[in-house]
């Protein structure tokens, strides 16, 4: 039954799945499962089977479902104002900007409805900034990206993406944007001169396969952006915000010197309410000005207080320390799961955002683990995405770690014919 008596809310599971079928734009490939409600790390139906969920929303749900602090916030702020024009100031977005400048080491703050809306005012920001420095022979527009990428399914942030079958129905794209081999610093050099205003990275790409960008790389990006006044955009809209265990993925590179330009942020900001942002150091920064860009929902007093209780929360638990302690627990496990099954190619990842590359197709797994009251999901079709809440326990890994060898262990039973 479902927990509400309230018939807005007492809609069944057949009624729910019938009108999405009927009304929904097909643009996602769904089990018949309806969530009811959450619980810390798991989701449940209304009958009341409960779910490990080890997939958090898509690194959204970082603090996991119901977290008290989070709800009190949203409550209060509801009953005060949950929307106010960007045209006038409210209590929290000042605040969160702060935060979030100290945990980033970045200067100025923009929010966003989302990530993806980030990523486009992080290209508009960059162009911003090349168009007002001194003209040089040639145009400063070209962008570059990595192969892999993933960056959003806006026109602009789509153009940004590598994989094909997200671009391809939506030619022409945003001109001047070309891909660098991954980690393939000869290639970067090659493609990296004065026409670029930008490059944009995921310090670990995640919907890419879970790779994670060298330092080697990193620092001659940094060198080559510096070189020829480009900025250095850090993409930590999945990897940032806690996930690898810091608060953003770039603070492994070093100090304030190997730093990106622009930062841009989103999923777990709001602890599930839509906000994203962009973050810049000064000198970029400045290339706004009023009128120059702007946002209808973008850092509304609702979500920005429940950010800001969101990062408070990650402080006052102590969640990075849990976040690095609770990944080399599972990444321990992973590797032991990897010597006793031949299929799994390779463990990758830190902190919570972990991934399995398999030999085989990993879509009939996640299935399976969704029968076994495990979510995950598989990206490029072969690798297994692990993204928990930062709030997972010892207990919580032993019982994902249980689960998911059972998943493992059913795949001789699996059609393996695309198997290499």
């Amino acid at each position: 039954m479902n927990q509400s008596k309230d018939p807005a809310v007492s809609v069944s599971d057949a009624e729910a799945l019938a009108s999405a079928e009927r009304y929904l734009m097909n643009t996602y490939r769904r089990p018949p499962v309806v969530f009811d409600h959450g619980r810390g790390c798991k989701l449940y139906e209304s009958h009341g089977r409960a779910y490990l969920d080890f997939l958090g929303g898509l690194a959204v749900n970082a603090l996991g479902y119901s977290h008290p602090r989070i709800v009190k916030v949203i409550r209060r702020e509801a009953g005060r104002a949950i929307h106010l024009s960007n045209l006038f100031h409210n209590q929290f977005q000042g605040p969160l900007a702060r935060k979030l400048v100290e945990w980033s080491g970045m200067d100025r703050v923009f929010f966003t409805n989302s990530g993806t809306e980030a990523v486009e005012g992080a290209v508009k920001l960059a162009r911003a900034f090349a168009r007002n420095q001194t003209p040089g022979p040639v145009p400063k527009t070209r962008i570059l990206a990595l192969e892999n990428s993933f960056h959003g399914r806006t026109l602009g942030a789509l153009s940004l993406t590598y994989t094909e079958k997200y671009r391809t129905p939506f030619t022409p794209l945003m001109p001047g944007v070309e891909f660098v081999r991954f980690n393939d610093v000869a290639d970067l050099e090659s493609k990296f001169d004065e026409s670029v205003c930008a490059f944009i990275a995921e310090p670990v790409q995640g919907e890419g396969g879970i790779h994670a960008v060298s330092d080697a790389f990193w620092m001659r990006a940094r060198a080559l952006a510096t070189q020829h006044r480009a900025a250095l955009i850090a993409d930590e809209i999945q990897c940032g915000l806690g996930r690898t265990g810091r608060y953003f993925a770039y603070q492994k590179f070093g100090g304030p010197e190997c730093f990106p330009d622009i930062v841009t942020i989103a999923k777990p900001l709001a602890a599930g309410i839509p906000l994203g942002a962009m973050l810049a150091r000064e000198e970029v920064a400045f290339a706004f000005s009023p009128g120059i860009h702007g946002t209808t929902f973008g850092g509304g007093p609702l979500a920005c207080a429940t950010a800001l209780e969101f990062l408070r929360v990650v402080e006052d638990e102590h969640l990075l320390e849990n976040v690095r302690e609770r990944g080399e627990e599972i990444r321990a496990g992973l590797q032991r799961l990897a010597a006793r099954f031949d299929f799994i190619r390779e463990v990758r990842g830190e902190g919570l955002i972990l991934g399995l590359e398999l030999s085989i197709d990993g879509r009939p797994l996640v299935d399976e683990a969704l029968r076994q009251g495990l979510l995950i999901n598989c990206t490029h079709e072969r690798t297994l995405r692990f993204l928990p809440p930062f709030i997972i326990r010892p207990a919580d890994v032993k019982a994902f770690l249980r689960k998911l060898k059972t998943v493992l262990a059913s795949a001789s039973q699996l059609d393996r014919a695309g198997a290499p």
